[in-house]
């Protein structure tokens, strides 16, 4: 199985990285600096798992892409449109494209651009970061990749996929209800940005506050409610891990699109809680917590696109 990953970034990077580490025949598409700091130094990836120092095959825009059984899409949101010319080359008439995006309206244009039956469903957690000179640091334990055929039953790509991540250092799963392990990561996450960002703090700042665990918990309950309306309740246990997750009192725990916010970059907030709000309407659910989460993203958006250019 031949494997095509989009970029050597901390997610991309990662999984990718521990692909080739396993014996895969892994290649990294990435841009014409990064593709001499590979070739100069390797890919590099320090983490509590185990280190590694990998020389991996590289390949460019531009250049004669293949032969690729799969290709591991793992950018930002904002990326997508110049991710998928990206991967179009390398989309062969038996090409799949697993995409780690959050959230799911990728899936519609990945879905229109390459066919549905095409385009796997993927969802990972993972806490990594890309430092100096393009090491790839992974801050926890947690490594995990999930994804199946939407339809449900595996085929024998899937399956063959799945036999590689088992020889790998990171956790995995094949799974058969690919589309329900997607929604709960989007109920998790549409809670954590939502809070964290609409309170610009940690999770156990926001817990400590007078009204911070009873406005987590219902913008979960908002979220939840959405999945159960588009028929992919999530799961009991899962939700009460969240509960405990989101309202844990001292941790530090915020999402990534905080992080975003505090650099002054663009984020995924229409993505994420924009998407989510409009499925809302569409189902007729009253979200004001998600409203003015999604709308506090909106204006943040719209106060960086005023600023002038540097």
């Amino acid at each position: 199985m031949r494997i095509l990953v989009l970029g050597a970034g901390a997610v991309g990077g990662y999984f990718g990285g521990r692909l080739v580490e396993a014996g895969g025949d892994v290649t990294f598409l990435v841009r014409a600096r990064r593709a001499a700091e590979l070739a100069a130094d390797g890919l590099v990836i320090k983490s509590p798992c185990g280190d590694a120092a990998l020389r991996v095959q590289t390949a460019q825009a531009g250049d004669a892409l293949s032969g690729y059984d799969v290709v591991l899409l793992a950018c930002k949101a904002y990326d997508l449109d110049s991710a998928i010319e990206s991967i179009a080359p390398a989309m062969a008439a038996g090409s799949a494209v697993l995409p780690l995006l959050n959230g799911l309206s990728h899936l519609d244009r990945l879905d229109q651009r390459f066919g549905a039956s095409r385009v796997l469903g993927g969802s990972c957690a993972i806490a990594a970061t890309l430092g100096a000179g393009g090491r790839i640091e992974q801050l926890s334990r947690l490594h995990r990749l999930v994804f199946g055929e939407r339809a449900g039953r595996a085929g024998e790509r899937a399956a063959a996929l799945a036999g590689l991540m088992k020889r790998a250092k990171f956790d995995s799963a094949l799974s058969d209800d690919i589309l329900l392990e997607m929604w709960e990561k989007f109920v998790l996450l549409a809670t954590l940005a939502g809070m964290t960002c609409l309170m610009r703090a940690p999770v156990g700042a926001i817990a400590a506050t007078s009204e911070g665990r009873a406005l987590t918990n219902e913008l979960l309950a908002e979220c939840a409610a959405v999945a159960s309306a588009a028929g992919h309740a999530p799961r009991p246990p899962f939700l009460e891990q969240g509960r405990a997750l989101l309202t844990e009192r001292g941790s530090r725990f915020t999402a990534s699109m905080l992080r975003d916010i505090e650099r002054g970059g663009p984020t995924e907030g229409d993505h994420i809680l924009g998407d989510l709000l409009r499925r809302a309407r569409t189902f007729g659910i009253a979200t004001p917590v998600l409203r003015t989460a999604a709308c506090h993203l909106e204006a943040y958006e719209a106060r960086r696109a005023s600023k002038p250019a540097d």
